[in-house]
């Protein structure tokens, strides 16, 4: 086991053996202190030491997505009830790497769905945002991917989804546009096929406003 591994997990309170793999870590660590060289930096300089093996850990807390089973979740938290009008869990706090540059995007998911008889527990919504954004993704895919497990493992009558976020591959390199926002939706039956139902959900995405 890499020197220092059960103290570089234990710095942000969760070793959590599901998540984190001393033996792919230092093989990340490795990985990381090559980079480090390459950059023209000292990775045996003090404040770098632990670098590698602190950024490789931090690589398996923010891709665990990978070791989790979002419909699994969902699945132990399904209920029968005849409530049959629009359930939102809004501003779900959002935090993924896109794919393209291993740059952080952030930012507030929206997710909606009409029961068909079924429901599920609230918190279970949260944890298939978290499942699937801890990946190295797109938005674009994200915000299907939240709206098929829960048309597929819930079969509501209908799923919407909206994602706002913003994206440090724009705002720190590139077009280095600070406070552009990228929103992207998805719809399934009747937020497709019911204008009314999907602008009901738009508007309470949106809240009131002063």
């Amino acid at each position: 086991m890499e020197e220092g591994f059960e103290e570089v997990i234990g710095e942000d309170g969760m070793p959590l053996e599901e998540i984190y793999n001393a033996h792919h870590a230092e093989k990340i660590a490795k990985n990381f202190h090559e980079i480090i060289t390459e950059v023209g930096e000292d990775p045996l300089r003090e404040g770098l030491l632990k670098t590698p093996l602190r950024a490789a850990v931090s690589m398996q807390y923010l891709t665990q997505g990978y070791k989790l089973n979002p419909s699994a979740m969902l699945r132990k938290a399904i209920f029968k009830e005849e409530y049959s009008q629009m359930v939102i869990v809004k501003d779900i706090e959002l935090y993924s790497l896109c794919e393209h540059h291993i740059l952080p995007f952030f930012g507030k998911a929206h997710v909606a769905y009409i029961p068909d008889g079924r429901v599920v527990g609230l918190s279970k919504i949260p944890r298939v945002v978290d499942a699937y954004a801890r990946r190295l993704q797109i938005q674009e895919r994200l915000t299907d991917q939240i709206r098929d497990c829960i048309q597929n493992t819930l079969h509501p009558l209908g799923v919407a989804v909206v994602i706002e976020a913003q994206h440090l591959c724009m705002q720190m390199r590139g077009v280095q546009k600070q406070h552009s926002i990228t929103t992207t939706s998805s719809f399934t039956g009747e937020f497709l096929k019911n204008e009314m139902t999907r602008q009901e959900f738009i508007s309470l995405v949106r809240g009131p406003k002063h």
